[in-house]
């Protein structure tokens, strides 16, 4: 199925995109990426090493295949801290494509401050970043992002790692509508069946971690993961059926046989 996801300057066939925290090893995190198909994988880049050569590190996993690096701002708090980091990150490896994410509440719900968010939007855009902003499940935020300058949006199905699946169907559906660019969702999947429910929903793709990496089986979430993104696009492609409160005969009744 020729179904191209864009985000910015960069296309991906696959419109799943992984983590890499709380694996065991790099070697894991590599074989459960592979087993997705994932195109991106996203790294804290302040938790860990993608750029000192001296100690191991991620990238050197991941330069014999196609997965690009998404790094990630997690543990930053303010919009200035935010915009350090990046630029940081850009000037040791030159990755432009970045995963933005300010934190409000670091100790319970792991919500994102959107005000911050949009304030660090703005300037990173300016300097030239691809932008996936981390947002919660507000239309107007999701908006507000893409005016300023969020190449796609990542509204939360569920509390970060929580496993949750998705807790605001109607929300997801909302950002679809007032916003252009994608929409990816991002925390809150525990399973396949919730990736496959968003891209139901119409999500453009889907971000997951803890439900892969916390698996007793990653490899295998990993694949399961990659089946029901596929499953789910093409059904929000071919359009449901409409929801009755009554039932509905799959036969006609005309033509029925008389006794």
């Amino acid at each position: 199925m020729n179904d191209i996801l864009k985000i910015g300057k960069y296309e991906f066939n696959s419109r799943l995109i992984v983590g890499s925290g709380k694996y065991p090893s790099f070697q894991s995190t590599k074989d459960a990426t592979l087993a997705s198909g994932s195109e991106l994988i996203t790294v804290a880049i302040r938790r860990v090493n993608i750029t000192n050569p001296n100690e191991e590190n991620l990238l050197d996993y991941f330069k014999d295949t196609k997965v690009k690096l998404l790094p990630n701002s997690a543990g930053c708090f303010t919009a200035a801290d935010t915009i350090t980091t990046f630029r940081l990150m850009y000037e040791a490896t030159g990755i432009d494509l970045i995963k933005l994410e300010v934190i409000g509440d670091g100790e319970k719900t792991l919500y994102p401050d959107v005000i911050e968010s949009i304030k660090a939007c703005e300037v990173l855009k300016k300097e030239g970043f691809t932008i996936l902003a981390y947002t919660n499940d507000d239309p107007i935020i999701a908006k507000r992002l893409e005016d300023a300058g969020a190449d796609a949006v990542m509204p939360l199905a569920a509390p970060i790692g929580s496993g949750l699946g998705i807790q605001n169907r109607y929300n997801i559906a909302f950002i679809k509508d007032a916003v252009k660019v994608p929409v990816i969702v991002d925390a809150g999947v525990g399973c396949a069946s919730d990736a496959s429910i968003a891209m139901e929903l119409g999500a453009d793709g889907v971000l997951t971690n803890t439900a892969i990496a916390g698996a007793q089986n990653p490899a295998l979430m990993a694949k399961a993961m990659k089946y029901a993104i596929e499953a789910g696009r093409m059904s929000y492609k071919a359009g449901r059926i409409p929801k009755k409160p009554y039932a509905s005969a799959s036969s006609p009744k005309i033509g029925l046989v008389e006794f």
